[in-house]
């Protein structure tokens, strides 16, 4: 008489259904760390949000560097004085109705590039070769210029601007400071990297 096997239909379901969930949970468990690592890092994350800062110590006619995504952003308080020279140099400047609208956000489009005329929001490194460019508020001459009015000037290769961030004809640099997007919170405090609210 020949061996008859006994089959356990109940059992093989059972073991086939095991086997399939604890390979299902083993593809999730090598899945999940795989997709978290496109996730951008914390840190990553806190180098691009938004910066706050306190405006309210910084000296009509000083200017004040925040960071911001890894970059420095000059504040500047302009006196009146200061705003007062913008308007004669026109003439001399590579740009000066801000013509190039990826140097600033439209609500910046205008003689002083800002949203309250004495604040002055630039970010600060030269559009030659991202150097520093020293603040050199006075109005005096200089060496580098006998009718300087104020403003900032680039010691690597001599790129000089005037105090709306506006760059001077026949200087390396070929274009304005940028304007990064901001807006005032209240009086006293400045939010770096995001738009006043309905602008753009």
């Amino acid at each position: 008489m020949a061996n008859e096997e006994v089959v356990d239909h109940g059992r093989r379901r059972f073991l086939t259904t095991t086997t399939v969930v604890v390979g299902g949970v083993g593809v999730v468990a090598a899945i999940v760390p795989f997709i978290k690592s496109w996730e951008p890092s914390a840190r990553a994350k806190a180098a691009g949000a938004p910066v706050t800062v306190d405006i309210s110590a910084i000296d009509a006619g000083q200017k004040v560097t925040f960071a911001w995504r890894s970059l420095p952003v000059f504040v500047v308080n302009r006196t009146p004085d200061q705003l007062a020279q913008l308007k004669g140099l026109a003439p001399r400047l590579l740009d000066p109705t801000s013509s190039d609208a990826g140097q600033q956000p439209k609500y910046a489009t205008n003689e002083t590039r800002s949203i309250k005329p004495e604040w002055l929001v630039v970010i600060g490194l030269c559009t030659h070769l991202g150097c520093v460019p020293d603040f050199v508020p006075d109005i005096k001459p200089e060496p580098f210029d006998a009718n300087w009015k104020g403003g900032f000037y680039c010691p690597c290769h001599k790129s000089r601007y005037d105090l709306s961030g506006r760059v001077f004809s026949g200087v390396p640099a070929p274009k304005n400071l940028p304007v990064p997007p901001y807006h005032f919170i209240d009086d006293t405090h400045i939010q770096i990297g995001v738009d006043p609210e309905g602008k753009s």
